[in-house]
């Protein structure tokens, strides 16, 4: 149980995202959403050793929360270019007692001197911008514009800070939307990482709008040839959030278990 002692300021919520771990959130700002959860879970699942995680871009620290609930010895070091998102950040840490394992650096994830005094990491994550700045409406709240649009760099950055910061046969792990997979597939391939592991995630089952999952190492770190004898990347099958009727899909209700959600099935009577 975290033990709280801390409570929302005006403007502010406070909300269950993992067990009994909560996160503050701006009432009307940028707030975590499934892509997050996703990628906590998708990362902390494929990472063989999980013992210093990094996030990158970490806004409010939904992912960071999320995978100190998951991986209790792990440290974790983010990197957030908000200082009004790592304020929340810090409170949601101190409330949930993991001030002690969870690091917020403030800075650009795009310059190299923010994590250089920092030993390599087993798992980084990252949940970039989807679209390039002026191709979507902006968020009324000015938080929430550069978790939407390219403001501070693009998946491409995310990968080649990723590829610098990581251990030997450590794990850069991100989502993007399914319209767009192209672009994470060069993100990974332009970072010198080899894509190994992608799952799709559906929205509804019948439209054909989701999210892509995606889970790579450094191709330096695999022995000669690996990469081309595998046949990566390894595809698993989609997962579904809500069948036809609206109801919970099976495949997503056991993600929401691994993230200490109720799972969201109905009960028969």
């Amino acid at each position: 149980m975290p033990p709280g002692g801390l409570e929302p300021e005006e403007g502010e919520t406070l909300d269950y995202i993992c067990g009994h771990y909560r996160i503050f959130q701006y009432r009307r700002g940028h707030r975590f959403s499934t892509d997050d959860i996703l990628a906590a879970w998708y990362g902390t699942s494929w990472c063989p050793r999980a013992d210093r995680i990094a996030d990158l871009g970490s806004g409010i620290g939904s992912v960071a929360v999320s995978m100190a609930w998951r991986c209790p010895g792990a440290r974790i070091h983010t990197v957030e270019a908000q200082d009004i998102s790592a304020r929340l950040a810090r409170k949601t840490m101190a409330y949930n007692g993991l001030e002690d394992r969870v690091t917020i650096h403030e800075g650009d994830l795009r310059d190299p001197s923010v994590l250089a005094g920092e030993a390599p990491f087993d798992l980084v994550t990252g949940t970039p911008p989807y679209w390039p700045l002026g191709t979507k409406v902006e968020a009324a709240h000015p938080q929430a514009i550069p978790a939407r649009l390219e403001v501070r760099g693009e998946i491409g950055d995310y990968a080649k800070a990723a590829a610098r910061i990581l251990a030997p046969g450590g794990i850069f792990a991100t989502v993007f939307p399914l319209d767009q997979i192209p672009r994470a597939e060069r993100a990974y391939r332009e970072a010198g990482l080899l894509l190994m592991r992608r799952q799709d995630v559906i929205f509804k089952d019948g439209d054909p709008y989701g999210l892509g999952l995606f889970a790579g190492c450094r191709k330096e770190d695999l022995p000669e040839g690996f990469d081309a004898a595998a046949g990566f990347p390894v595809r698993a099958p989609d997962i579904t959030i809500r069948r036809r009727d609206g109801s919970v899909d099976p495949t997503i209700a056991m993600v929401r278990l691994c993230m200490g959600f109720p799972p969201g099935l109905a009960v028969p009577a």
